[in-house]
């Protein structure tokens, strides 16, 4: 099989640590990842109360249900409605979103802020130690020293990393940037480990 690393824009495990269970013309919708992968970490909650809030979600035409609608949801947001609002408006005023501070399966979680050049620390020594693993998969990574400085070097690095998995070419590693490298590390790690 080709995969990016023999210069092409897809890759095929079918190992659900790495990607999707590959079938045969599926696709993916680029917009549709980057959402996932810059809120997946996002919940609702509401004070004091401590199980899952169940948030159903139907077409609201086809199919209707109590809570949350394909078609009531974009009317609201035409109208002027931020998501909070859009929620808020299906389960209660007291509905908040949340962001998980640590995530479970991944390496490290992301220090709070962008990192970008100038940026030090032990947080950048992950990520270049992370990159320069990836790239023994995707040799069009240049490898970076794992000094925890971000330089030039780790900047066109992150940038290569992003162009290659469909990311802003910016070469600072954003939210979605810092979990798209935890993602492809654990996968490339697990795929390469027996077991």
């Amino acid at each position: 099989m080709w995969y990016r690393n023999q210069g092409y824009n897809f890759t095929i495990t079918s190992s659900t640590a790495y990607d999707q269970k590959w079938v045969y013309g599926r696709n993916i919708f680029r917009n549709i990842d980057y959402l996932v992968d810059t809120i997946f970490a996002n919940y609702l909650s509401r004070p004091g109360v401590r199980q899952p809030i169940f948030t159903s979600y139907c077409d609201g035409k086809r199919v209707t249900c109590s809570g949350l609608s394909q078609w009531g949801s974009m009317y609201l947001a035409e109208e002027g409605y931020s998501p909070i609002e859009i929620i808020r408006y299906y389960y209660g005023n007291d509905m908040y979103i949340n962001t998980a501070q640590v995530i479970s399966g991944v390496p490290s979680s992301w220090p709070g802020y962008d990192l970008g050049v100038g940026s030090s620390g032990e947080k950048v020594r992950q990520l270049q130690t992370q990159l320069n693993r990836i790239a023994r998969n995707y040799p069009a990574i240049p490898t970076v020293t794992a000094d925890g400085i971000y330089g030039p070097a780790t900047a066109n690095a992150v940038r290569t990393f992003q162009g290659i998995f469909g990311l802003p070419q910016t070469g600072v590693t954003d939210y979605a940037t810092w979990y798209e490298v935890s993602d492809i590390y654990v996968g490339v790690t697990r795929i390469s480990e027996p077991g």
